[in-house]
């Protein structure tokens, strides 16, 4: 297979996995930005990776892919199915869930699964093999509006993913017409926040430490120089 042939099958196969991430049955993106489901499906299931565990090397390694994807992001799907088989929650969709369980405290294991579930699928689509450069133009002009320059963006997105105190994310998000960034503790999302997120940065220590152990920033350095997926983000501005 050709170079451009890969380029292509991994953009398709991409975009495949993150419209049936939530349960299975995702079929499209909401104009919102956020995945939308058709129909309810259970058990939950662990969406596919958008590129095999070794195409993000040598920025972030087979080994921690492996470690990150298959037994983190795996638990997440495997703890939701038993927490909420049984319930009033086994038949909603993932979003569902999230939105349904957000900011009860008798309900926080399903929301931190129900939410790592749908951080992780979407973490995994705001990288790509050869990522970074230049955005495209549509969302270069949304950038420079919001921040002045993509470097200024790029530094802000770097410097929230760092002083995140702890375990958490980094987002580029869309507030009305204008492009911000945020940070979110553990598993909390913009998602509840009435924002729409565009891209998100990992900043839990399972997603680094193997590679870069407490060398956080030069993780994050290498996810926006190198691996960050500028076209994803167009895609959910919508």
């Amino acid at each position: 297979m050709i170079h451009g042939d890969i380029n292509r099958y991994e953009a398709a196969l991409s975009r495949r996995g993150f419209l049936i991430a939530s349960a299975g049955a995702i079929v499209s993106l909401a104009m919102n930005g956020h995945p939308k489901t058709a129909a309810a499906a259970k058990p939950h299931v662990l969406s596919p990776l958008p590129y095999a565990e070794n195409r993000l090397e040598p920025f972030i390694s087979a080994k921690t892919i492996g470690f990150h994807y298959g037994k983190h992001h795996k638990g997440y799907v495997d703890n939701l199915n038993k927490l909420v088989a049984g319930t009033e929650y086994a038949e909603l969709s993932l979003e569902k869930i999230i939105t349904a369980t957000a900011g009860q405290a008798e309900k926080a294991p399903i929301f931190n699964n129900a939410a790592q579930i749908w951080n992780h699928t979407f973490y995994w689509n705001s990288m790509k093999p050869k990522g970074g450069g230049e955005p495209p133009a549509a969302l270069k002009q949304k950038i420079v509006a919001s921040f002045g320059s993509v470097d200024a963006c790029k530094k802000e997105l770097a410097a929230a993913a760092v002083a995140q105190f702890g375990s958490g994310w980094a987002w580029l998000v869309l507030e009305g017409d204008k492009l911000k960034v945020v940070k979110t503790s553990n598993a909390e999302t913009p998602l509840t926040k009435g924002l729409k997120p565009l891209l998100t940065v990992d900043v839990w220590e399972h997603a680094y430490y193997l590679d870069y152990q407490n060398r956080r920033a030069d993780y994050v350095a290498a996810v926006l120089d190198k691996l960050i997926n500028w076209e994803f983000a167009l895609q959910n501005v919508g």
